[in-house]
């Protein structure tokens, strides 16, 4: 699976996650920070899942309907262990994830919204 880690996890997530077969990019590797919604938008537009700890982009996908690709958010998780739940995360959760759907994953559940689609 296509993932882009928002700067906010631990860098050495990607080992982790690469080394399950995911081609990841980190956002901590960029020059400058371009911000949540050009971060979202790069997402996007590669196709990729963000896996980021930050509540903001939620909001953007949610009340804003900025498209993505999926987002993955983890909370409370100490940096060590932010690539080893996400690599479980994108194994049980794969299906909804490429479907848009944003999930929020702390220490005792997962919660998944599906991605909201307009009715016809």
């Amino acid at each position: 699976m296509k993932v882009l880690l928002d700067t906010c996890v631990w860098g050495g997530a990607v080992k982790e996650l690469q080394s399950a077969g995911h081609d990841v990019k980190w956002t901590g590797e960029w020059e400058e920070d371009p911000g949540d919604e050009e971060i979202l938008a790069r997402a996007h537009s590669e196709g990729r899942v963000l896996i980021t700890l930050d509540k903001d982009f939620g909001e953007l996908a949610i009340v804003h309907r900025t498209p993505h690709s999926g987002i993955m958010r983890l909370a409370l998780f100490p940096a060590r262990q932010q690539g080893i739940v996400a690599v479980r995360v994108l194994a049980r959760y794969e299906d909804e994830l490429r479907s848009g759907a944003i999930i929020t994953v702390d220490t005792g559940r997962v919660r998944i919204r599906p991605l909201y689609r307009e009715e016809a």
